[in-house]
């Protein structure tokens, strides 16, 4: 027994790198579907969206860039899968300059979908992608009087007043929900402390994990009515939409398996030291 517990305590690190590779990849290739409990904030995301009607308005404001893709892309992924479900009237606007192309990428993977190809919604009729504005909270002052001034153009160049979906939707106020999905600043934040009061938003959020603990107080003060934060927040959200093997659920499985993998190995690593002290002190 002392020489297997020798031998555990002078095993080559290299092999403890290929076990965690193997721990982590395996899980990314193959989910797993770990069981974890799902946040209330994810889940009044969900209700918001479904105690709406077909037709509603929803405007997502997607403020993130490629750095923050893998705790937000998820998210985004489905949350167009949701809207279109339901049959939603989409806008969407972005106040980082990377976002639109990240946009462009979810709303095509919602579409291809078969229940939602089978009756897919057309672009400028049901949804529109109005693109980048810089300004930071500007922009939000402007688009809570004028979205047409503000935005004269979608991402793909269509004037805004030869888009149908936009004839009656002309200021935050005219939507039923204001979704924000934020990698930083210009963000959450921003929003609540810049339009959400003054123009009396129905909002929820989706951030990256840092800046969860900052969005947290908007929460409980009832400014924001749902929040998702991180990976864990996506993993949760794609579980409420039905999302089978999605990214987020993936990562989450992952990092669960890697974490595992990590205390067993603290739990042997004490039991091989303290075995061979208490051996070698007889």
């Amino acid at each position: 027994m002392l020489q297997l517990l020798n031998r555990f305590l002078a095993i080559d690190r290299r092999w403890i790198f290929l076990l965690m590779g193997l721990c982590i990849l395996g899980p990314l290739l193959m989910p797993i579907g770990l069981p974890f409990t799902t946040d209330q904030a994810v889940v009044n995301i969900y209700d918001a969206i479904e105690q709406l009607n077909e037709g509603d308005n929803v405007i997502v404001s997607c403020d993130y860039d490629p750095g923050s893709k893998p705790e937000l892309q998820p998210f985004t992924e489905a949350l167009f899968q949701h809207l279109f479900r339901k049959k939603l009237n989409v806008v969407v606007s972005c106040l980082w300059p990377a976002a639109p192309p990240l946009v462009e990428q979810a709303i095509q993977k919602a579409l291809e979908l078969p229940e939602i190809a089978a009756d897919p919604p057309v672009r400028d009729l049901n949804y529109t992608n109005l693109g980048y504005k810089d300004g930071r909270q500007l922009v939000m002052l402007s688009m809570g009087e004028n979205i047409h001034s503000t935005f004269p153009n979608t991402y793909g160049g269509t004037p805004i007043g030869q888009v149908p979906l936009m004839q009656q939707l002309r200021r935050l106020g005219d939507f039923d929900l204001f979704v924000n999905v934020s990698g930083g600043s210009p963000g959450t934040k921003e929003w609540v402390e810049t339009a959400q009061g003054r123009f009396g938003l129905k909002m929820v959020a989706s951030c990256t994990a840092v800046m969860a603990p900052d969005n947290i107080p908007y929460y409980e003060s009832g400014q924001l009515i749902g929040l998702a934060g991180g990976m864990k927040g996506s993993a949760d959200y794609e579980t409420l939409v039905g999302v089978k093997g999605g990214s987020a659920t993936r990562g989450m499985d992952a990092q669960s398996a890697g974490h595992l993998l990590i205390i067993l190995f603290i739990i042997l690593g004490n039991v091989a030291y303290f075995g061979t002290r208490k051996r070698g002190g007889r």
